[in-house]
């Protein structure tokens, strides 16, 4: 494993990107799915944008699945003029703080700059959850799982990162589709704003995926010999995953808590509510861990007795945690 810098350093990098710079690794597949469009049809993010081309991509579908390609085929054409519409206004702010970490159990102990990792009370607890229903290989995951146990003596190392995509336009009406030029045009229609969120939230996992690679290559370097395509990337193809919060892994949206006291989530712009939501809505957090053999997984069902045993090691009554889990509780 190659590294920019020691396992044991701890280094916070901030990245500021324009829309100009995130259109490559847009996940537009994932764009179609939030309109519910099958994901047979995302190959037309591919397609030449001259009717030649679209109409033979449309033909080459059964009779019974050419009108949905047709609305593929105009979502890609708004969404790339919503696109043009909002490169004056959006910029993705991006921050990533590499910390020494290992595992204990199932918590992941990192430590901060300064702070002595032999001394345990200077060190951070990131409870994970861990399945309790096997996956297909026989395993009952946690995250925990993909750093060295703290009692090998081994330093290893995590990334905890969040990412937002602010939109400054002056109003609703400065970002909307370029074709429609009626002066008297004061709000956008229902659609245009959807639009324009979609792609925000878009936008701001292109960032992450932006900076992941710059992690993985420059940054920490654990993967400096990375050669992987764009369509790679995005088909996660690399070393190492990025559980995000609220996600499968990750399903506790209340450690969005957790992650703030570590980065500062105003340096990129977020704030957090009272229900540990980030605001704007096109933001996202997580982990950045370089395992090799390190996969994505689904927590599931829990039990009240992980629950209380995850409530304890959070310092937080299991009520509290309570809402936050409870599409994983049995």
């Amino acid at each position: 494993m190659t590294e920019t810098s020691p396992a044991n350093s701890d280094l916070i990098t901030q990245r500021t990107y324009r829309v100009r710079d995130l259109i490559d690794y847009i996940s537009w597949p994932y764009f179609l799915h939030t309109w519910n469009i099958p994901m047979r049809f995302a190959s037309v993010a591919d397609v030449h944008p001259c009717d030649a081309c679209r109409q033979g991509w449309i033909a080459a579908f059964p009779e019974d699945q050419q009108e949905a390609a047709r609305e593929a085929i105009r979502l890609m054409e708004d969404a790339r003029r919503m696109l043009s519409a909002l490169t004056p206004y959006v910029t993705a702010h991006t921050i990533v703080r590499l910390m020494p970490a290992n595992s204990d159990g199932d918590d992941i102990v990192v430590c901060p700059e300064g702070a002595p990792a032999e001394h345990p009370d200077s060190l951070i607890r990131l409870p994970m959850l861990r399945q309790q229903i096997p996956g297909n290989d026989g395993f009952c995951r946690s995250l925990a799982d993909y750093l060295r146990p703290i009692s090998a003596g081994i330093p290893d190392r995590i990334g905890i990162f969040a990412s937002a995509a602010q939109n400054n336009a002056p109003s609703l009406s400065a970002v909307q589709r370029l074709a429609d030029t009626n002066a008297d045009f004061h709000k956008m229609d229902s659609y245009d704003a959807l639009m324009a969120q979609i792609l925000c939230d878009r936008l701001a996992e292109a960032a992450t995926e932006r900076l992941h690679r710059e992690v993985r290559r420059e940054i920490w370097g654990y993967a400096a010999d990375e050669q992987l395509t764009i369509p790679d990337l995005l088909l996660e193809r690399f070393k190492g995953i990025r559980p995000a919060v609220g996600y499968p892994s990750l399903p506790d949206m209340s450690f969005n808590r957790v992650l703030d006291k570590l980065i500062d989530f105003s340096r990129v712009g977020i704030r957090l509510t009272e229900n540990a939501m980030m605001q704007p809505h096109s933001a996202v957090s997580g982990l950045m861990i370089s395992h090799p053999q390190s996969r994505y997984f689904a927590i599931g069902k829990i039990t009240e007795e992980q629950l209380a045993d995850y409530a304890r090691r959070r310092q937080i009554p299991a009520d509290d945690l309570r809402s936050y889990l409870r599409a994983n509780l049995m």
